[in-house]
Formats: C-alpha cells, structure tokens, sequence
C-alpha cells in the first residue's frame, strides 16, 4: 500500500478487521476456559444405568438395617445419628439419606471422568428421595386409612423404592445432560452439607411438626426425637 493508497476509509477498514480478529481470538480463548471449567466429560450412560441400579439396591438394603439399629445398638445415642429413633415420616427419611450419601461419595472415584454436573446432579437425587417418600406415602394413606383403618408394611416399603427410584432418575438425567456452568457443582455441594447438617440437627432437636411426630401404627402420639420410653415400641425384646 503507497501514501497515496492510504485513505481515512482504508484506515477504518483495517482498524475494523483488526477489531474483529481480536475479538474472535477473546472468543476462542473464553470458549475455551469455559469448557476446562466445565469438565465436560464424555458421559458412559451404561456405567451411570449401572451405578444408580447398585445405588437403589444398596440404599434398600442399608435403609432397611438401620431402621432397627438405634434398639439393636441399645439405643446408643451416637447411632440416633444415622438410625431411627422413632416412627415420624422425617426418621425414615433419614434412612435412605445416609446410604444414599455413601454411594455417592463412592461413585465419584469411579464416575467423575464419566458424567457431568455430578454434585449438583447427587444433590437433587438427595432432595428427590424424600419427595418421592413423602408424595406417594400420604397418598396412598389417603386411600388405605378410611378404607382399612390401617396402612400395610409392603406398601410402606414400596414408597421407600418409589423415593429411591426418583432419585435414580433425577441423577441420571443430571449426569447425562451438558455441563452446566461450574458454580452449580458448588450449590450442589452446599446442599448435601445443608441436608446433612439438618439430618443430625434435628434428631435430638425436630421442629413440632408432623413430618416429625411419632407414628407408631398410623396414628400420631404427640412424641417427637429421642423418645423418653422405648418400651412400648421395642421389637426385639
């Protein structure tokens, strides 16, 4: 280009390409940050499918031990943690809490590379149980006490699977879609520490609710945490 050739058009011209080339290369280096920060991961749908039908059948079993480890412990009181200390809707919600929360730290080590979103993903499958729990097992009180007068222990059971399946799914499908941005694995984080503080919180200390009233043989008797009297509820005398 001669002296001649250099006009105020051709100089806002060049100026406008340069612009523009700097602002593709912010692009692509913001694109690319974003992406490390994401870990987006090639998701193994099998290897998640495997994990969360292990995570239904061990939170079933683990659940169902615990539910008879406070009296089997001779109600120690450091087991009231994780055991259930009374009948209420919210201790058996812890039942399926504590192994579900082992699992997940488990299947971390052997998933992290091969899903996305994974706290954030294990946090609402942790929030989703007791949904599922809480939903399915009024309903179907709704229908069984002014027909029966009573509840039956299979269909107990079956709201406990159902709780557990939601949350099987939730996570699934949280650790298959596209990363989310970063920050959420975080949330998730301060939700399961938020959950579990409030799982060891309130058994000594629940709010006087009904989530947390005893409900030994489907009728509320005004007790709530750490009973004073276990006698009239023991099963293994």
């Amino acid at each position: 280009m001669t002296v001649e050739d250099v006009t105020p058009e051709s100089i806002q011209s060049h100026a406008g390409q340069s612009h523009a080339g700097q602002s593709h290369a912010g692009e692509r280096q913001a694109g690319e940050s974003y992406a490390g920060e994401s870990q987006v991961h090639v998701v193994d749908r099998r290897a998640i499918v495997m994990w969360e039908a292990i995570s239904f059948v061990f939170i079933m079993l683990v659940a169902s031990a615990l539910h008879f480890s406070y009296e089997l412990s001779n109600f120690w009181r450091p087991m009231a943690v994780f055991g259930s200390v009374n009948e209420s809707t919210w201790e058996h919600l812890k039942l399926f809490f504590w192994p579900g929360l082992v699992v997940a730290l488990v299947q971390y080590a052997y998933i992290r590379d091969k899903a996305n979103n994974y706290w954030f993903g294990k946090a609402l499958a942790l929030l989703a149980v007791p949904v599922g729990v809480i939903t399915s097992f009024y309903f179907y009180l709704g229908i069984a006490l002014p027909i029966y007068g009573r509840g039956f222990l299979w269909a107990d059971i079956s709201t406990g699977a159902i709780g557990v399946l939601l949350g099987n799914a939730v996570a699934y499908y949280a650790l298959t879609r596209e990363p989310m941005r970063p920050r959420m694995n975080w949330v998730g984080g301060a939700i399961i520490v938020t959950v579990t503080a409030m799982m060891i919180a309130f058994t000594p200390a629940p709010p006087e609710m009904f989530l947390f009233n005893n409900f030994y043989g489907y009728e509320y008797s005004g007790e709530f945490g750490i009973l004073k009297d276990y006698e009239p509820y023991l099963v293994f005398r």
